[in-house]
């Protein structure tokens, strides 16, 4: 399973990542020079400070009268009041730069990433001689390992350094290059015009973030010196560079820079650094290899997928495939769902930060939209995969951003709006920001007046536990957010004319609708938000059932969500994206935020709201089948709930294509670069999380009381294997059809319970237990219900319509 081409990178876009979810690098495979572009995970700009803003508070009734009588237009500029600053920005680390003696004129060349290996490899030849290097992150290891050969004594010459793009000084160690430096106290968004966008401290009393670098040769047969302008190796056949790095983070409500009587940051950063150098003397390249591929194959080899026979050959370079087949072949459709889970484990792993807008992997001092956290969508987005992918522990980094949130977002929330509980919007950065962003006022209402972040964020920590049915986890970390999370909710719900609760101001994020005086954000009831309330509530109330809590509470959460304002169906016969059936501003338009209860969500389905459900697809169609990379990727998942399998792969052929890099900024074209990266464009991650958490949806569904098995199969699949799925209440799912249904399955339960399955088209399926059959009960057409106990694999076999049951 590889990503594979015949030149080296001409730019970022077309490199090849790798990451252990705190460092990650980006590998050009250029043959005399040589580039991998640098991150840390923690490399914010910044620090702690406070962003809410208390005139807020003093706009929000004025803001809900004028939302009660219509006057939406002046809604929108008073809500301009309630903004806070925008958040901090996500930085390069800077780049590890290597220089060949041998020159440019090569041949027989090949770049490959091996995402079952997570190793990338590039291979060429000048004249006679071949040259290999391979690359990897390690996680146990908390390194960047490089190893490079000739296959000739004594024709390896090279010189190795580290150069930033931010503040940097570089200094010799005996046998080390080291580079530290510190980041800006301040950079602004990328979409602000500032003449000084990005500002920085003192060197010696900023409060911004400190950094150190190492880069050392641990095993050559080669001369090594050491000097200024970096490492240099000579005469050599083989030599293997190790990468370290840290910053001076210390967590997200402390200043990271300089502390009147502590030490000085940089020693800090410097002490890890060194660490974890220090620790790589006594492990060979060998050794140090094998446990990085131990255990990063401990979490990618959960799952296989096998959709059918490839079209593309074995060798074919990976942009020309993309190019020629897109979705019409198996195998690339296969390897975009293997990476996305390849970038998870790269980019998120416990005890780091959570993946952001471009996972780890940024070269830009002002990246686009800070490469921070976009919770109106992105970042919910990136760990949709996570847990039906076999992934949990990959999830983690998520539900602690999540609980840093809770604590900030509780000042929020009292001080922008009076209430309890705690709140964040649109976005928010390392130092877990809750305030609306916006500058106090430069900011548009459609995306920076959004409370809903908060509520969103806690459905990650309900499937947490959905999955898996861990009661401690339940009553020590999630319910306690969740319930916090409610309390908001509740207090922020308001009774419109007609006696309904709706949230006041409210917006669909990023949209907006046509007034008689032009386009307007706000107003209240929008269908995103009380489908996330409707959520909340509902997982509320089964959280506290289960642990036997908050009785009275639970009386209110389903009171308060009886009287929601009702889903309507507009004009159209599409779901109404607001509480009146107002005409969209764009009806093409890339988010598809009033379908949430479709999916990510459960409030929607075919068999308890038909007609609401109806109405949703109506609105998908009216989306249509163009837009960015991130949002053909929620649309697959969107049409997987739809059960209309031909559709989502027609939404996956549109994600696979190819997009060159520095096109503008486009929405109604997404796709992936030659590096099988999401498009917007330009680059966001979360198109590839949402590829793969699409795929899976297609294959095996949970959000019912029952397992859906290839609920949204195409036709272009009609034999395929899946295996290591993950389902709610605690099941690890292997499917297996033919002639597009289903021929036998495997589930195993993770704790005992009736587990109820449905396989469609009407057949029958007997369950054994090794060679013992377990009694089935059918309910409905498709439905079969039988008992498992924890631990125990139950295999399924289809008989099909028609045949004895006896």
């Amino acid at each position: 399973m590889k990503l594979q081409y015949v030149k080296p990178a001409s730019v970022w876009t077309e490199a090849l990542p790798i990451g252990n979810g705190r460092l990650g690098g980006m590998v050009y495979g250029g043959v005399e020079r040589e580039t991998i572009s640098l991150n840390e995970d923690t490399l914010w700009s910044g620090y702690p400070r406070d962003w809410n803003n208390p005139s807020a508070r003093d706009a929000l009734p004025v803001i809900r009268e004028l939302i009660r009588q219509g006057r939406y237009s002046e809604a929108d500029q008073l809500g301009r009041k309630m903004m806070g600053p925008y958040t901090e920005s996500y930085l390069p680390f800077g780049d590890l730069c290597l220089r060949f003696d041998h020159g440019g004129v090569f041949h027989s060349y090949r770049r490959t990433l091996d995402i079952a290996n997570a190793v990338q490899r590039t291979e060429y030849r000048i004249g006679e001689v071949s040259y290999t290097r391979e690359c990897f992150a390690s996680s146990p290891d908390q390194m960047i390992a490089l190893r490079l050969t000739s296959s000739a004594p004594g024709a390896l010459n090279l010189h190795a350094h580290l150069e930033s793009p931010l503040r940097y000084t570089v200094k010799i160690e005996e046998d080390m290059h080291s580079m530290s430096g510190f980041a800006p106290e301040r950079v602004e968004p990328s979409y602000v015009s500032s003449d000084r966008p990005i500002r920085y401290g003192h060197p010696e009393h900023t409060a911004a973030m400190a950094f150190e670098g190492r880069l050392a040769v641990a095993e050559t047969d080669g001369r090594v010196t050491v000097d200024a302008a970096g490492i240099h190796v000579l005469d050599a056949s083989e030599a293997v560079i190790y990468f370290t790095a840290a910053t001076s983070f210390n967590g997200f409500d402390q200043i990271p820079g300089h502390r009147d009587g502590g030490d000085h940051p940089a020693a800090a950063a410097a002490a890890k650094a060194a660490a974890s150098m220090e620790a790589l003397s006594s492990h060979s390249w060998t050794e140090l290899r094998e446990r990085h591929i131990n255990d990063y194959r401990s979490l990618y080899d959960r799952v296989s997928l096998r959709l059918g026979e490839t079209l593309a050959s074995e060798d074919m370079d990976t942009e020309m495939r993309i190019e020629q087949f897109g979705a019409r072949d198996p195998g690339l459709v296969e390897l975009l769902f293997h990476y996305g889970r390849y970038l998870l484990i790269s980019s998120s792993r416990p005890g780091t930060q959570a993946a952001n807008l471009q996972g780890i992997w940024n070269a830009s001092t002002r990246p686009p939209w800070s490469s921070n956290w976009t919770l109106n969508i992105n970042a919910e987005m990136n760990y949709w995969p996570a847990e039906v992918c076999n992934l949990a522990e990959c999830h983690q980094p998520l539900l602690e951003l999540i609980r840093s949130l809770s604590v900030n977002g509780a000042e929020t929330a009292a001080v922008h709006y009076g209430t309890r509980g705690w709140t964040v919007h649109h976005n928010t950065d390392i130092w877990a920001h809750t305030a609306p962003v916006g500058n106090y006022g430069d900011g548009d209402p459609s995306w920076a007046l959004w409370q809903m972040g908060g509520i969103w964020l806690t459905q990650h920590l309900w499937e947490h536990y959905a999955f898996r049915g861990d009661e401690t986890y339940l009553r020590a970390v999630a319910y306690p957010i969740m319930k916090e999370a409610s309390l908001f909710a509740l207090d922020w719900l308001i009774e419109n004319n007609e006696g309904h609760l709706v949230t006041s101001p409210s917006t669909s994020p990023e949209h907006k609708f046509r007034t008689s005086d032009g386009t307007a954000a706000i107003s209240e009831g929008a269908t995103m938000d009380i489908s996330l309330i409707w959520e909340l509530f509902t997982n509320c109330m089964e959280a506290a059932d289960i642990l036997g809590l908050d009785e009275e509470l639970r009386e209110e959460w389903s009171n308060k969500r009886e009287r929601l304002l009702p889903l309507q169906v507009g004009r159209y016969g599409q779901l109404q994206e607001w509480s009146h059936d107002l005409e969209d501003e764009d009806i093409f338009h890339r988010h598809t935020s009033h379908l949430v209860g479709v999916y990510p969500g459960r409030q929607l389905s075919g068999e308890e709201s038909p007609d609401l459900f109806a109405a949703a697809r109506t609105s998908l169609e009216r989306r249509g089948d163009e837009s960015t990379g991130w949002s053909l990727g929620w649309r697959v998942a969107l049409w997987s709930r739809f059960g209309d399998g031909n559709r989502a792969l027609r939404l996956l052929n549109n994600m696979l294509r190819l997009v060159r890099d520095g096109e503008s900024e486009r929405y109604e074209h997404g796709g992936v670069y030659a590096s099988l990266l999401g498009a917007h464009p330009p680059f966001q991650i979360d198109g590839n999380f949402a590829a793969t958490a699409g795929i899976a949806e297609m294959l095996l569904q949970s959000h019912r009381t029952v397992l859906m098995l290839l609920p949204a199969l195409p036709d272009a699949w009609p034999e395929g294997e899946v295996r290591g799925l993950r389902a709610r209440g605690g099941y690890e799912v292997n499917i297996r059809w033919k002639d597009g249904r289903l021929t036998e399955a495997e589930i195993m339960s993770r704790y005992g319970n009736m587990c109820s399955v449905d396989v469609g088209h009407g057949d029958w399926i007997e369950v054994y237990q090794g060679k013992a059959r377990i009694p089935v009960q059918l309910s409905g057409k498709d439905v079969h219900s039988f008992a498992v106990e924890q631990g125990i694999t139950y295999r399924l076999v289809r008989e099909p319509a028609g045949e004895s049951k006896a």
